[in-house]
């Protein structure tokens, strides 16, 4: 099958790339490597990928390559809301309006499987899991752009949309400023960290598990179609705090205190159930704990960077 994957350079595109190729998929990848990451450079000997450098937003790429395309998976993003926030319109164009564009683009059967949030919850009532059935109420200028984003791709007949919870995992284009990353990094290099609004709950899942999750919809794609679905680990729905204690059982020198004088910039606070896609026969792999483990590993080989600030941390 031929894929189209924008963005595929990014974070969970570097992961899901490789996976792709491997199964025997030709795999164009659209991404304008505005981190000047390196993340495909061992894919490059694969005959049937084909890496274009541009802008999703670029009609007239989108034009020349969406119409080869048997699938599109759109994961060029701003991710997240702080970034949302400090450039609005950007986040708009690449998430409302170049979407927009592939939709127009698109033909009837092509498929389309489109990466949204499960933040889209905003606040969550206390003790009851968020289904596909409950009422969506983003809070963050991200959470409101990628429920319209969900809608439109519904609204082809010919998409799956796939509410993501929190990522964690080592990537090639590795990125610190997601929940577990950054407490696990903060843990290692620090050994401490200040919490704020430490009893918020997210649910977690690994960018592995984010890859496979896109080809089971692609291989289940006629029964799973014009459906959304929540995508994480159905054990780890945790607060920040719980997340600090399953960090500290894998470095038991890592402490944490909790702050009354913040407040997270996305007042996100949920659980989340995973029963639609889990009945689809769809699991994850990677547990939380070989997750954490994984990033402590992997941060002997990173060097400690700044740039990853309190702001960011507890998002």
């Amino acid at each position: 099958m031929k894929i189209l994957v924008t963005g595929g350079a990014g974070y969970i595109g570097a992961v899901m790339v490789p996976r792709l190729l491997q199964a025997g998929h030709e795999v164009t990848v659209l991404d304008n490597f505005m981190y000047h990451q390196t993340a495909l450079l061992d894919s490059c000997h694969y005959t049937s990928l084909r890496i274009v450098k541009g802008d999703t937003r670029d009609a007239s790429l989108l034009e020349r390559l969406v119409p080869e395309a048997d699938a599109i998976f759109p994961l060029a993003c701003l991710t997240g809301a702080p970034i949302c926030d400090q450039r609005p319109q950007d986040a708009e164009e690449i998430i409302i309006d170049a979407l927009a564009d592939i939709i127009r683009l698109h033909r009837p059967g092509q498929r389309i499987v489109y990466p949204t949030t499960n933040s889209g919850y905003g606040v969550g009532e206390k003790g009851k899991h968020c289904t596909e059935e409950t009422p969506l109420n983003p809070i963050s200028l991200y959470g409101r752009l990628k429920v319209r984003a969900e809608r439109m791709v519904l609204e082809t007949g010919d998409g799956i949309t796939l509410r993501l919870a929190t990522a964690f995992g080592i990537s090639p284009r590795m990125r610190l400023d997601l929940l577990v990353n950054d407490f696990t990094y903060k843990a290692v290099f620090d050994g401490h960290i200040e919490l704020f609004e430490a009893h918020f709950m997210r649910n977690f899942i690994h960018v592995r598990d984010i890859a496979k999750a896109f080809q089971h919809a692609l291989d289940n794609f006629d029964k799973m179609k014009d459906e959304p679905y929540n995508v994480g680990l159905s054990d780890a729905n945790l607060s920040k705090k719980g997340l600090c204690e399953e960090i500290q059982k894998q470095v038991p020198t890592f402490t944490f205190s909790e702050s009354s004088d913040a407040k997270d910039p996305d007042q996100r606070d949920y659980i989340v159930s995973n029963d639609k896609i889990e009945a689809t026969g769809f699991r994850p792999d990677v547990t939380l704990a070989a997750g954490i483990a994984e990033l402590i590993k992997g941060y002997t080989i990173l060097p400690k960077v700044r740039e990853v600030t309190t702001q960011l941390s507890n998002v």
